[in-house]
């Protein structure tokens, strides 16, 4: 994909700003500028989430939707001596910690702290030790005792997160953090600029979410399926690129960035909507590939599929490298595949579109 001046702006705002779990105005208010000329409304609820709508008012409703928030930790305990101990918002990963600088959010300014760790000469009590634990893992502010830090502004539910800003990885891969799931956010915005100009094409209202809190529990997802009571959900969000060292392929799968959208296969994946996501691929000469989640797909389409009577909901997968680092890197075509993907999945549908196992 060949970003333009506009998309390449965008996206680094985007995703350089700092969004994390519970959090998520800033990056809110960056999508929704964005999108707010290429859609009829916009609008946002008590939580956080976004949804843009093209055609309003129509009685069949679809759903395209990804989610805002990025994973960061929280301040959790100050100690007597300054340094600042932590537990995780959403999943991130203690191993990859010790060493990286970290922005505190506090009410009126931001700090930067370090996740500090003893040199690799210190460590000779054991083979590899210690091993960096939620537990052990602590920030240093440069403060000399407990009160420095509480002057700063700091206190114990601050949010944390990597200050890491987005690279372009031999004009052929973004890399940066937070592009699980904001580079969803940029896909589903750009959808709804082809929509937008295909609105008199199309007799029922498309809803734009971006929705918060995935990263705990997919509970923005939850909200606006109920708020919306869609007839068709289409969500996408990333998935791992398998083929990167240290991954098992016969447990994870074999999914490869650049080699085209993934369409899951699983328990809340609606297998007439996913047929019909197949399909236009193939018509459209867009490669795609095949995953499997035996039980939950772990993404807001479970949230989709299992609200109000079941909501027929499919899932496409953007391949990541890396998810949950500050390094996750995606490739530019597939992001431009998943666009037209979701373009053409959408104009391909219509009211008397068949969401009936038994009469396929």
């Amino acid at each position: 994909m060949n970003f333009n001046e506009i998309q390449l702006s965008f996206l680094q705002e985007y995703l350089n700003t700092a969004s994390p779990t519970g959090w998520e105005k800033s990056g809110q208010l960056v999508w929704k500028k964005y999108i707010e000329n290429h859609v009829d409304e916009l609008h946002n609820d008590s939580y956080g989430n976004c949804y843009a709508v093209i055609n309003p008012g129509k009685s069949f409703k679809v759903v395209l939707e990804a989610h805002a928030d990025e994973i960061g930790w929280y301040v959790n305990y100050i100690a007597d001596d300054g340094f600042i101990y932590v537990v995780r918002n959403g999943g991130s990963d203690q191993a990859l910690a010790p060493g990286k600088k970290v922005n505190i959010h506090t009410d009126n300014s931001t700090v930067i702290g370090v996740f500090g760790w003893p040199a690799i000469h210190t460590r000779t009590e054991k083979p590899y030790e210690p091993l960096p634990k939620i537990e052990n893992l602590f920030i240093d502010v440069g403060a000399k005792n407990k009160e420095e830090v509480i002057q700063m502004g700091i206190k114990p539910g601050c949010m944390i997160t990597y200050p890491d800003s987005l690279d372009n990885l031999n004009n052929t891969y973004l890399c940066g953090r937070a592009l699980d799931n904001r580079i969803g956010g940029f896909m589903i915005a750009e959808t709804a600029k082809n929509l937008f100009k295909l609105k008199e094409q199309l007799n029922f209202s498309i809803y734009i979410v971006n929705a918060v809190q995935e990263e705990v529990g997919l509970h923005g997802a939850g909200m606006m399926a109920h708020s919306i009571a869609p007839d068709i959900a289409i969500i996408t969000d990333v998935t791992h690129d398998t083929t990167t060292p240290h991954i098992d392929k016969k447990k994870e799968g074999e999914q490869k960035c650049g080699k085209g959208p993934v369409l899951y296969n699983a328990p809340s994946i609606h297998h007439l909507v996913r047929k019909h996501i197949e399909k236009t691929a193939e018509i459209n000469n867009i490669s795609i590939q095949h995953a499997v989640a035996s039980r939950a797909s772990g993404t807001d389409t479970d949230a989709f599929a299992y609200s109000q009577s079941g909501i027929p909901s499919a899932l496409i997968s953007l391949p990541l490298k890396y998810m949950h680092t500050a390094v996750e890197m995606a490739h530019h075509q597939d992001i431009q595949d998943i666009i037209t993907l979701m373009t053409e999945s959408v104009i391909g549908l219509n009211p008397e579109f068949n969401l009936d196992y038994f009469k396929a």
